[in-house]
C-alpha cells in the first residue's frame, strides 16, 4: 500500500467520526487544511527554517489547552491569521471553526495531526493526500466537487518538456494545489545549481502567478508555496482566488 493511500485512509476514517457529530466531509477537509498547515509550519521551524506563523498563533500554542479554552484559542488563531491580505491570509481566508465539540478538536490536534511528522513526506505525497481526500469526498457525495487534478506523472512530463528556466515568469490560470509550480521550482533548482543572487531572489519571489476559483484549493496552493520557501508569509499573494476567464488578466506576469 502506498504512503499516499495510508495517509488518505487514516484521515478519511477519522472523518467518519467527525461526521457523526454533524460535520460534513467538506467542512472536515477545510479544518484539516488549517491544522495540517500549522503543524507542518512548526516542523519546518524545528528544522531551523524561517518562521511562517507568528508566535502565539502557532501549533505549540494549541497543545496545552483543553475544552472551551482550546476552542476559543483556535477560533482566535483563525481570525487573526485570516485577517490579512498577504499570502498567509490566503491560507486562512474566511476561516471558521466547524468542529463544535472541543473534545473532538482536541483529539484531532493531539492524536491525529500531532501524531505524525508531516514534513518527512515528500511534496508529492502531501499534495496527493489532499487530492485523494477531495476525490473520496466527490465519490462519496456523488457531487463531482468540480475538482480535477492533473496526475503527478503528467505534470512532471510536461515540466520536463517545457524546461522552465530561472529567468522566466510562470503563470498557471488554474493552479489547483500548486502541482505545476512545485514541479517547475524543483526542475529549475535541479538543472540550474549555480544561480546568481538576482535569480535566487526571483526564484523565491516573483516567479509564479496563479489563479484558482475554489477557496479551499487556493489555500492548499498557498500552503504548499510557503512550506517550500516560495514567497514569505507577508508577501502579496501570487495566488489569486478568482476565475481566470472572468476578464483579461492584468500584465502582472
Amino acid at each position: 500500500m502506498s504512503d499516499t493511500k495510508v495517509i488518505v485512509d487514516k484521515l478519511w476514517n477519522y472523518c467518519n467520526i467527525l461526521r457523526d457529530d454533524g460535520l460534513s466531509y467538506g467542512d472536515y477537509l477545510e479544518q484539516l487544511t488549517y491544522l495540517l498547515f500549522l503543524k507542518m509550519a512548526e516542523e519546518q521551524q524545528q528544522l531551523g527554517l524561517e518562521r511562517i506563523v507568528p508566535e502565539g498563533y502557532d501549533w505549540p500554542s494549541l497543545l496545552d489547552l483543553k475544552g472551551e479554552a482550546l476552542e476559543a484559542h483556535y477560533i482566535a488563531i483563525l481570525n487573526h491569521l485570516g485577517g490579512t491580505e498577504d499570502l498567509l491570509g490566503v491560507v486562512f481566508r474566511k476561516a471558521q471553526n466547524r468542529i463544535q465539540d472541543p473534545a473532538k478538536l482536541e483529539r484531532l490536534i493531539k492524536d491525529l495531526i500531532g501524531g505524525e511528522s508531516w514534513m518527512t513526506l515528500d511534496a508529492d505525497v502531501k499534495g496527493d493526500a489532499y487530492e485523494g481526500l477531495l476525490e473520496r469526498n466527490a465519490a462519496d457525495t456523488k457531487s463531482g466537487a468540480g475538482q480535477y487534478f492533473t496526475p503527478r506523472a503528467l505534470i512532471s512530463a510536461m515540466v520536463e518538456v517545457m524546461a522552465p528556466g530561472p529567468d522566466m515568469r510562470i503563470c498557471d490560470p488554474a493552479c489547483g494545489t500548486g502541482g505545476f509550480f512545485l514541479s517547475a521550482f524543483d526542475h529549475i533548482v535541479r538543472h540550474h545549481p549555480n544561480l546568481d543572487p538576482d535569480q535566487k531572489r526571483h526564484l523565491r519571489s516573483g516567479l509564479f502567478t496563479g489563479w484558482e476559483i475554489v477557496d479551499n484549493t487556493a489555500r492548499l496552493c498557498a500552503m504548499n508555496l510557503l512550506l517550500h520557501g516560495i514567497e514569505s508569509p507577508e508577501s502579496d499573494s501570487p495566488v489569486h482566488v478568482d476565475d481566470a476567464l472572468r476578464a483579461e488578466p492584468p500584465r502582472v506576469w
